[in-house]
């Protein structure tokens, strides 16, 4: 199945095949520190990513990606503000040309130069992945911001991994990854209800996006701009700034587990 993805529609293209893209509940947003409101009611973020099962790490044209096994709940999120356990399925990555973008979210305006996203889906209400990513309370989604600074040491396995999907439409087994290695010390949120950031852009997806930054190194980053857009007979266009711009909020509030 064909998207259009980056770079070749923009994201501006969208909603003519996805009249969702104007929708109510869109994702990214600017996140205002100011406006979010302080939920005491919001339980801790619990993750619980101890039998940790990822299969392969690929590129598929707008991303790098590992996937997880998804069968039961060992791998999954709870707490914060959900009733049922979610369920990781896979993590992936945005970033751009230059450290200053490259994060779909935004903090005050000021976007980061990438973004980690964790990809869960709620098993104890859908049967499967495809249905919940249909349903509004279908999906949670961790963002987490990524800064300049010193080597992330646990960053170098994926990495050290990427030249095995320079192009699109390439997979390899990547095996006993555990992604707890790459959250902040703090789980400290804001939390909104919003949608995936790329076609097919359901509103399914809740939103939790940690307020402290991970660090990666200038070089760690530059590995992933190694990666291309392109299949292996394609002329080869590198993969940046595969990050959505934010969208209207709309009304929506915006949450926070923590007093500002």
């Amino acid at each position: 199945q064909h998207f259009p993805f980056f770079p070749f529609e923009g994201p501006s293209e969208w909603y003519k095949s996805y009249p969702i893209a104007q929708g109510n509940r869109q994702s990214p947003i600017d996140i205002v520190p100011a406006k979010a409101v302080y939920d005491p009611n919001l339980k801790p973020l619990n993750i619980s990513y101890e039998s940790c099962t990822s299969l392969n790490i690929s590129n598929n044209g707008h991303s790098v990606m590992v996937e997880f096994e998804d069968a039961d709940d060992k791998t999954a999120i709870s707490g914060g503000p959900f009733e049922n356990p979610f369920r990781l399925k896979q993590l992936h990555f945005h970033w751009g040309t230059k450290p200053s973008q490259g994060s779909e979210h935004t903090v005050d305006g000021k976007p980061f130069p990438s973004e980690l996203h964790l990809v869960h889906w709620n098993a104890r209400k859908y049967a499967t992945f495809g249905e919940a990513a249909a349903a509004p309370d279908g999906l949670a989604v961790i963002g987490v911001f990524l800064e300049i600074g010193n080597e992330h040491a646990n960053m170098n396995r994926l990495t050290d991994a990427f030249y095995m999907v320079k192009f699109k439409g390439t997979k390899a087994q990547f095996r006993s990854f555990n992604p707890k290695c790459l959250l902040p010390l703090s789980l400290d949120y804001w939390t909104y209800p919003g949608s995936l950031t790329t076609p097919p852009l359901n509103e399914s997806v809740t939103w939790i996006v940690l307020k402290e930054p991970i660090g990666i190194s200038e070089k760690q980053l530059e590995k992933f701009r190694t990666l291309l857009f392109t299949s292996e007979e394609d002329q080869r266009i590198q993969m940046v700034n595969n990050f959505r711009p934010p969208q209207p909020l709309r009304g929506r509030v915006v949450r926070a587990s923590f007093k500002a």
